[in-house]
């Protein structure tokens, strides 16, 4: 018997047709997939993908203005809809593609059932495009094997969600995981590395209220004010503020109002995470004198986790009602792949 698959149109390239004012959303996203489904597959090859139904967002996303409460909204429709189907594929935009899997990956704890977010560089109404592959082969993973996560794929490459980045603006290869190895490769043969699978659970779905204001980011910079880190904290909504500072975690600890700013936020209670700038690799924080100011304010060094894997794990954890010292206990400590164990 075939897999029922969901498909959940949120928006993005894919979707889009050319306008005067540059892509566009398209509302005949359905019809356009069936018609090139039909016209450019074997009435064979139709036979063997799942069963599929589509589903739009009444709104779409341009993934681009996406907000956090997006991401409860895509994990409130594939909750509700989690018994009627075997599998689920979201499609959506490529610019905050890893943000919404990563969020996801943490939404859907314990899942049991494969999703796969996937999109386009060029929108399926281009003759020539990237959008059908990546949608067939989306819904054959989904339809064929049993991939019990959250992940990206795109290019030929199935990836963890919550280690994905993109990483090029304008190549059909837009995605990698570039601390974790792919889950899969695409090309003549469909290659699934099953030791790297989380092992299937049962699902124990929470949805997060995501206040947009509660988490902020800043890159460290050379002569970086103090002035940048109070402007970000002027707000008592402000639960977490994420530093991007150098290499293995190394900030500018001679500029000593900056750190004083840094170690005032953190005796207030906010949740100060520090990432690298550095596409690879993780912080350890320590590593550098200057990196060991760090542990004397109080700063949680983040390990291997991705910007959009942090970020979101964040949004997560304060929608939860989690407190700052559990957050900072917890912050680094696995759910589900996103990081390295570092006990």
């Amino acid at each position: 018997m075939k897999r029922q698959i969901l498909i959940l149109y949120t928006g993005g390239t894919i979707g889009m047709k050319s306008s005067a004012q540059g892509y566009a959303p398209d509302d005949g996203f359905e019809a356009l997939l069936d018609t090139r489904l039909r016209l450019q597959q074997s009435p064979d090859s139709i036979h063997q993908l799942p069963d599929y139904h589509v589903v739009k967002f009444s709104q779409l996303i341009d993934s681009s203005n996406l907000m956090p409460a997006d991401w409860t909204q895509i994990g409130q429709t594939l909750n509700d809809n989690w018994n009627n189907y075997d599998g689920f594929i979201v499609l959506h935009g490529t610019d905050t593609m890893a943000y919404t899997a990563s969020a996801l990956s943490f939404i859907l704890q314990g899942m049991n059932k494969p999703v796969i977010i996937t999109g386009s560089q060029i929108p399926l109404s281009e003759l020539r495009n990237d959008a059908l592959d990546n949608l067939v082969t989306s819904l054959i993973l989904a339809g064929n094997y049993d991939i019990p996560e959250v992940c990206i794929y795109f290019n030929g490459r199935l990836l963890r969600g919550n280690r994905s980045k993109k990483i090029k603006s304008a190549e059909l290869d837009a995605f990698d995981s570039p601390n974790f190895p792919w889950l899969g490769q695409v090309g003549i043969h469909i290659d699934i590395q099953k030791k790297l699978l989380l092992k299937p659970g049962q699902p124990d779905f929470n949805l997060p209220h995501c206040n947009p204001n509660r988490v902020v980011i800043t890159p460290i910079y050379p002569g970086i004010s103090a002035r940048v880190i109070d402007a970000l904290l002027d707000s008592d909504e402000v639960r977490a503020l994420i530093l991007r500072s150098y290499g293995v975690g190394n900030p500018p600890d001679q500029n000593t109002a900056f750190i004083a700013s840094l170690e005032r936020a953190s005796n207030n209670g906010v949740v100060l995470l520090n990432t690298t700038q550095c596409l690879q690799g993780s912080v350890n924080q320590g590593a550098y004198a200057t990196g060991a100011t760090l542990n004397r304010i109080g700063v949680t060094p983040a390990a291997d986790l991705t910007l959009e894997a942090a970020f979101t794990k964040l949004h997560f954890l304060i929608g939860m009602g989690d407190d700052a010292a559990t957050i900072r206990k917890n912050i680094t400590r696995p759910l589900c792949g996103e990081c390295s164990h570092t006990d």
